[in-house]
């Protein structure tokens, strides 16, 4: 099967919510030879943004979303040993988590995933994550990026208050901050004085490389 074509097959299922199929669409993909991360960034995120779509069209409900997100995750399971680590000229430390308040980790997971890969140290957070672990764990870890996601509007105040705390702590110009989210844009970014914002996960990782040349 050509690659674009496989690509195509397993976005669709990961929209149709089909588990086994993408496990499998996945597998084949790595039986041909085709690369797991451009499998994940040209095959499974693609149907994930489709279901983005979907469900603030209202055409897909929070069961759907589940639901093809435990698609994404199997397919996931499947590529991700297979994704070549890099290494880095210099170690980048990151902490990333999403905001309190927020419980949407899909996009947060596949920024470490992909981060991971290119060599990159990544300390987790999680989810729903106080406002004062990101720089108490920036902190004691000595990261050198500060990465926040969100997927509701609500808790993106959220993402002020933090580079706020950094200004108080007198600790702004030691870090850099990095923002992400589906409601999450660069006119926000800007607002707010973080250093980065980006729409998806491979920009993500460019923009941490080249944030760790201005640190």
């Amino acid at each position: 099967m050509e690659k674009e074509q496989l690509f195509q097959k397993i976005s669709d299922n990961v929209v149709e919510m089909e588990d086994e199929i993408v496990e499998d669409l996945c597998r084949q993909a790595l039986d041909e030879g085709f690369d797991a991360a451009e499998t994940i960034n040209c095959g499974l995120i693609p149907g994930m943004d489709r279901v983005g779509v979907l469900y603030e069209e209202g055409e897909y409900f929070l069961p759907e979303v589940l639901t093809a997100s435990c698609a994404l995750n199997a397919g996931l399971d499947i590529l991700r040993p297979h994704i070549r680590k890099e290494e880095t000229g210099s170690r980048i430390k990151i902490v990333i988590g999403v905001v309190e308040g927020d419980t949407h980790d899909i996009g947060k997971n596949l920024v470490k995933i992909m981060a991971e890969s290119a060599g990159i140290e990544v300390i987790d957070l999680g989810r729903d994550v106080p406002l004062n672990d990101f720089i108490d764990t920036a902190e004691r870890e000595h990261c050198d990026i500060i990465c926040m996601s969100t997927l509701m509007t609500t808790t993106m105040p959220g993402m002020k208050q933090i580079i706020d705390q950094l200004k108080e702590r007198d600790l702004r110009d030691k870090y850099k901050v990095m923002i992400g989210g589906g409601p999450v844009s660069q006119k926000f970014a800007d607002e707010i004085g973080a250093d980065a914002y980006t729409a998806d996960a491979a920009a993500a990782v460019r923009k941490m490389k080249e944030l760790k040349g201005r640190i």
